[in-house]
């Protein structure tokens, strides 16, 4: 079961920081720990401790030439983080001692919505707010701001790992149909849409999967219904056609920000009727209403969403930033094409592979080779972020996660370990 991977992982966490010794003693404690869903014994996981590498460390001996490839939360660009540093040691109070309600902080939130606005392009016809709860937090808030009976239908598209989690929220407020795909290319909906459907919920790149969406379905294939779009991981990535968008949001924590916040998108013909058991702190409308000031936003997130959109920005917009996606993407993926089958990849349809995420295994899952890839590209390279702790374990694939923090010069020196790894292992 999931939540015996959940036990698992987390008293690994709990103790990893004390020492290798101290993890398998965690892992020793648990009789099964679960990854992608298949059983493992603890006699074939104590392994992972034997290696800072393996427990999931992001922290190498070296950090000159430091890449994080961890699917998030992850490094931000580096003018972002040095912007962050100036804002924190400049004199007077910054955001995190402003209060979200004086001039000088309505300033720095105005500033960032306005840019958000602009890059990303977004109509006049859609608010813009700063929620809490992350990704999950939405998941609860679409079908409590979108429904109103338990019997009011939703439509779900079930592509990966992320979309899947999302709907387990959905039925708990509302009647919901599946549109189900493999988990390895994206399901056909047109004609399966329901007409009758609030919405029809879609997750734009599945960091677990590898699967991502660049065109966004138009209202003729969703039957007229409107799209919520959970853009977490490609937000700011791609430009996105806002046609038939009635909702998107994106936690902050993979390309425009740290975890603790999340941008949310509203079509304001989709606002003013929430579920009565809506809590306030996710009722899109009574934030709308109140200027994103219902309570207390996340401050200092706030400035930093900014900076990253300044970034953005400063180094030509989305257009640029969807080059460096496609250029990074084809770095590492054309370096599992070309490895006959020594990297393997699960997603079957290149249309959609994901350049946010790749997932790839070493010769079919060998373990050794795994291993000695990940302490090879951790001791040698200071690659770190391949293989984390999940809420769904360790993974059956390592993950290069090829966010903004990672610049097209460090993906290239993955692709060259990559090949020379091969060269000397294979």
């Amino acid at each position: 079961m999931i939540t015996s991977a959940l036990r698992g992982a987390a008293n690994v966490q709990r103790i990893a920081k004390k020492g290798t010794r101290n993890i398998s003693r965690a892992l020793a404690s648990s009789n099964e720990f679960k990854i992608n869903g298949a059983s493992t014994s603890n006699s074939s996981i104590r392994k992972f401790s034997t290696h800072q590498a393996l427990t999931g460390s992001l922290v190498p001996p070296e950090l000159d030439n430091y890449a994080n490839f961890s699917p998030g939360p992850c490094n931000l660009p580096p003018p972002v983080e040095t912007a962050i540093r100036d804002a924190i040691n400049k004199q007077g109070p910054t955001s995190l001692a402003l209060s979200h309600r004086s001039p000088e902080f309505l300033d720095i939130m105005g500033d960032a919505v306005d840019k958000i606005r602009s890059v990303m392009s977004v109509p006049d016809n859609y608010e813009i707010i700063f929620t809490h709860g992350g990704g999950h937090g939405q998941f609860a808030s679409v079908p409590l701001n979108l429904t109103n009976a338990p019997d009011d239908l939703v439509s779900y598209i079930i592509s990966g790992t992320w979309s899947e989690r999302a709907i387990v929220d959905a039925n708990k407020y509302c009647k919901t149909e599946v549109i189900k795909g493999d988990y390895k290319s994206m399901p056909e909906i047109a004609g399966k849409v329901n007409k009758d459907s609030k919405f029809v919920y879609l997750c734009s790149n599945e960091t677990v999967n590898g699967i991502e969406v660049f065109d966004l379905p138009t209202s003729e294939e969703t039957n007229g219904v409107p799209l919520v779009v959970d853009a977490s991981s490609d937000f700011s990535s791609k430009p996105i056609c806002w046609d038939n968008v009635g909702v998107l949001f994106s936690c902050a924590s993979k390309n425009i920000g740290h975890p603790g916040i999340t941008v949310t998108i509203i079509r304001k013909d989709l606002l003013g009727s929430p579920s009565p058991y809506c809590p306030g702190v996710f009722d899109w409308t009574m934030n709308v209403e109140a200027e994103n000031l219902w309570n207390t936003v996340a401050t200092f997130n706030v400035e930093v969403v900014k900076f990253a959109f300044d970034w953005i920005e400063s180094e030509g917009g989305i257009v640029e930033m969807e080059r460096r996606s496609k250029a990074k993407a084809d770095l590492i993926y054309n370096v599992l094409d070309e490895s006959d089958g020594y990297y393997g990849t699960p997603v079957t349809d290149k249309n959609v592979r994901s350049r946010m995420n790749v997932p790839f295994k070493i010769a079919g899952g060998d373990e050794a080779l795994t291993e000695k890839f990940l302490i090879d590209g951790f001791d040698k390279h200071s690659f770190v972020g391949f293989r984390t702790m999940t809420p769904f374990g360790f993974g059956e694939y390592l993950r290069a996660s090829l966010y903004h923090g990672i610049d097209v010069n460090q993906t290239e020196r993955l692709a060259d370990f990559m090949r020379t790894f091969q060269k000397e292992n294979q």
